[in-house]
């Protein structure tokens, strides 16, 4: 396949990198490789909706150009099972049907999404080793095992004819997880020493002086917290953060308290944890209807819903909807967790909302109670340092992010740095690196049980509806265009008849002075009449409400 600039697809004497998500944004993450006429996918992710379209909750890359050479898709290889590195793979694999691999923890939570779209017979996990190397295509690839807020993040080392790529994924370097192994340093000097062409790496905390801190750390703060209240506890926490569960758990324990689950993905984690060995130590958690028959200071309740998502848990307890939970004066509620960009109006909405039921509220800037996943700027230092790439491509960040890494990486003596944006076509080698190409790169919405493009007319039109509201007028006419019926008008989210009656009278009287006054040639003409009464409500509910609705004529002829 050659592109109107010329360049093939797939890439046969080079090695391309591709992102279509997750350059520029933090979320969305899926990475193209191409070399040796195949490509090569790493982590295919999804971000969440905000305010800006209601009824869209989850976010994901287009994959059309990659949809298009799926013949030619080696495989997906998954880093860690973060839902902006797995979530998208149910509901677009079968545009894509390649073969996919992770290590048993991912794969035990993707085999689950699998389930529920009906998709395990077709979609088939090969489980792979931390630590192993193997085969994609003509892609040789070695596990490396870094830290992060889930268990076993991996970085890939991709190996080609042309070089090597140390993919990062999502890591920092944190000496006491906890909950798995630490990061395999010891790998990543001898990839150095090998030789690494490119560096392509989380550029998340690029602003953070210094390095992460350590998950022990927070169990030790935990524990100090713990013993300060006398109600209940409930904490909200990422579900996928399972030494933070270990932690909290801990915690409890030492104050004589028991744990119970309050969410449905914080029983599948935990599930998918004692699976493959995780947990081992910690007591089985309670569920929320044995909990209620705890005292109140012999309980600790782990949420879902720390980002104010409305169907998760805290939020459910915050509106008083929740059917077992309940939290009220004397109570603690602890945000074990950090504020992703662009949720900050739904966590002050929830936070305000257990505040007026008494709660008392902990977050990060009253008590050491979360630690970043993500490096810090020294730890970004330090990988350099041990890798010595040819070439830095930051990713997994937006463009400010982008641009600090790419500096930072320069200063730490990496010749070459290369800023991207989804779409963009990096030739990694032979020759300098530079970007070749541009393809197409969108972004698709989950809206119910359907995926839609975010361009697409559905979305736009609930986007304008949602600012200026919608308007239905039903005409009937005879077959000469007359008007037999006073028309009838529904403006939602604009006009209430009840206590806007004159308002809402003198938009039917505008639209049947539209129809009235067409010639009668074009009363005749369905489509002329249509418009003139469509242009009718947009006029009149401009002039008296300043909006200009989404407009439907039904025109009945008889």
């Amino acid at each position: 396949m050659t592109n109107s600039n010329g360049t093939n697809f797939p890439p046969r004497d080079e090695l391309i990198f591709l992102p279509l998500g997750g350059a520029g944004e933090i979320g969305m993450n899926l990475n193209l490789y191409g070399c040796a006429g195949k490509w090569l996918m790493v982590d295919l992710g999804v971000s969440f909706g905000d305010d800006y379209l209601p009824g869209i909750e989850v976010v994901m890359p287009d994959p059309a150009f990659i949809e298009e050479q799926r013949e030619h898709l080696a495989g997906l290889v998954v880093t860690h099972g973060h839902e902006d590195h797995l979530g998208a793979v149910a509901w677009l694999w079968p545009r894509l049907r390649c073969p996919i691999y992770a290590t048993p923890f991912a794969a035990a939570l993707l085999r689950n999404k699998l389930h529920e779209h009906g998709l395990t017979e077709d979609a088939e996990v090969s489980v792979v080793e931390l630590g192993s190397r193997f085969e994609v295509g003509p892609f040789d690839i070695e596990l490396i095992t870094l830290t992060h807020s889930i268990p076993e993040p991996n970085a890939l080392a991709i190996r080609t004819p042309h070089g090597t790529v140390l993919h990062t994924g999502d890591w920092k370097f944190d000496p006491s997880p906890l909950v798995g192994e630490a990061s395999d340093l010891d790998a990543l000097r001898r990839l150095g020493s090998e030789g690494v062409l490119a560096l392509v790496g989380d550029s998340t905390n690029v602003f953070t002086p210094g390095h992460a801190r350590s998950e022990a750390e927070v169990r030790e703060s935990l524990v100090e917290l713990f013993g300060r209240f006398t109600g209940r506890i409930a904490v909200g926490c990422f579900a996928t953060n399972v030494a933070r569960l270990e932690s909290i758990a801990h915690a409890a324990a030492a104050h004589g308290r028991q744990v119970a689950l309050v969410g449905r993905s914080l029983w599948r984690v935990q599930e998918a944890a004692r699976e493959n060995g995780y947990l081992a130590d910690t007591p089985a958690f309670l569920n929320e209807h044995d909990a209620a028959h705890l005292p109140k200071d012999k309980l600790v309740y782990i949420c879902t819903g720390s980002q104010g998502e409305p169907r998760a848990a805290l939020s459910r307890i915050a509106s008083g909807n929740h059917p077992h939970v309940s939290l009220g004066k004397g109570d603690v509620v602890v945000f074990s967790s950090r504020m992703i960009p662009g949720n900050e109006k739904a966590i002050a909405r929830l936070q305000d909302a257990l505040v007026k039921q008494g709660v008392q509220l902990i977050t990060e800037k009253d008590h050491f109670v979360h630690v970043s996943g993500h490096p810090g700027r020294e730890e970004l230092a330090e990988m350099y340092h041990m890798v010595r790439p040819q070439v830095a491509v930051p990713v997994h960040g937006e463009a400010r992010h982008l641009i600090a890494h790419a500096k930072l990486a320069r200063d730490c003596q990496v010749p070459k740095s290369v800023v991207m944006e989804n779409g963009a076509v990096l030739r990694l080698a032979p020759g300098e690196p530079e970007i070749v190409d541009h393809v197409h790169s969108g972004r698709l919405a989950v809206d119910g049980t359907r995926v839609v493009p975010m361009q697409s007319e559905i979305l736009r039109a609930r986007h304008r509806a949602l600012f200026n509201g919608s308007a239905v007028v039903t005409l009937v006419v005879d077959e000469d265009g007359l008007l037999l019926a006073k028309p009838k008008l529904t403006a939602t989210g604009i006009l209430d008849p009840h206590l806007e009656a004159e308002e809402h009278e003198a938009v039917v009287m505008a639209v049947r002075d539209a129809v009235e006054d067409l010639p009668q040639r074009e009363r005749r003409d369905d489509a002329a009449i249509t418009e003139a009464a469509r242009l009718a409500v947009r006029r009149s509910l401009r002039d008296s409400h300043g909006k200009k609705p989404i407009t439907d004529v039904h025109l009945v002829r008889v």
